[in-house]
């Protein structure tokens, strides 16, 4: 049943010959998604932490927006570069349950996850609804009338945390109007325009706008509150029975990346972990560290896409 759903994050396999392993001195980091939004940050976070921390000499970015991040996939798997990691979330589950695009994560190496976003609803500071039980009763009301962005397009996770609060308040999920944007940072400005109602997105990708003053943060979907937002309540003891959501990101290589290069990556990333570099990060955004790597994030991805394929037929997105 719906109210009992926990969305949490999970993920799949590698391969390869064991040739000596030695640590990589560059990294390519794909983000399939534009600027500003969570793929963006979590890549550029990752690679300026282990810059900084001394456990990768050269490292580049590269954005590659398009089909909700099918673009991106399609370019790892045609470049087989053995230096580039592509970046991805829950989506890349969701987006290939509705078969959105033509891979999925089975077709990608998985090297490993490294951070839990939880989500967030958030309006501007203006507005004149502050509450998430007043946003749901108007959504209820006149569902027409209040749209929720979202920094992907339909079906996203966005789309579904939206849906997963609205429905815990006894709304019908296939009445929320929400309205797709490309990347987290122009569904913000969405949002601070007046275009939309509210936003549903990643804590990481509003944190900074919050503590600036510009919107105010209704609720999250951790289990209990966090020590970032003590005085933000969760959207399950606001009332959202049952809206509770993780959203995994972490990385993925080319099948073609030997097993060595793979494991040496995701040593390094388990390296990452342990300096300063990455704690002021990642305590700046409140991602939580999650990390699994090669077969253990494989097996996680798995249940997760188990999970959201049965949270998507109850939320008729599927």
């Amino acid at each position: 049943m719906l109210n009992k759903a926990v969305l949490t994050a999970f993920v799949l396999c590698a391969g390869f010959s064991t040739l000596a392993l030695e640590a990589p001195e560059q990294v390519h980091l794909l983000i399939p998604g534009g600027a500003g939004g969570g793929w963006d940050r979590t890549a550029r976070g990752v690679g300026t932490a282990l810059g900084r921390a001394g456990l990768i000499e050269q490292v580049r970015y590269e954005n590659m927006s398009g089909g909700g991040g099918a673009r991106g996939i399609a370019h790892l798997l045609e470049r087989k570069s053995p230096h580039m990691l592509m970046v991805n979330s829950s989506p890349i589950v969701i987006r290939s349950l509705q078969k959105a695009f033509p891979h999925s994560f089975r077709d990608l190496t998985p090297v490993a996850s490294v951070i839990g976003d939880y989500s967030v609803i958030a309006v501007r500071k203006a507005s004149p609804i502050q509450d998430i039980r007043d946003l749901a009763a108007a959504q209820k009301q006149n569902p027409s009338h209040i749209a929720i962005a979202g920094g992907s397009i339909a079906g996203s996770t966005d789309h579904i945390v939206a849906a997963l609060v609205f429905a815990g308040f006894a709304a019908e999920p296939k009445s929320v109007k929400y309205i797709p944007y490309d990347a987290g940072g122009k569904a913000m400005a969405g949002l601070l325009s007046g275009e939309v109602q509210a936003l549903s997105s990643g804590l990481g990708e509003v944190i900074d706008m919050a503590l600036q003053g510009w919107v105010n943060i209704l609720c999250v979907t951790s289990a209990e509150r966090i020590s970032l937002l003590p005085d933000t309540p969760t959207c399950q003891e606001s009332g959202a029975e049952g809206a509770v959501f993780a959203n995994w990101r972490g990385f993925f290589a080319s099948p073609a990346m030997p097993a060595a290069q793979v494991k040496a990556y995701a040593d390094v990333l388990a390296q990452m972990y342990a300096t300063r570099a990455w704690r002021e990060i990642a305590d700046n955004y409140g991602w939580v560290d999650l990390f699994y790597a090669q077969e253990d994030f494989a097996r996680m991805l798995i249940q997760q896409e188990s999970d959201i394929r049965r949270l998507m037929l109850e939320l008729g997105l599927l």
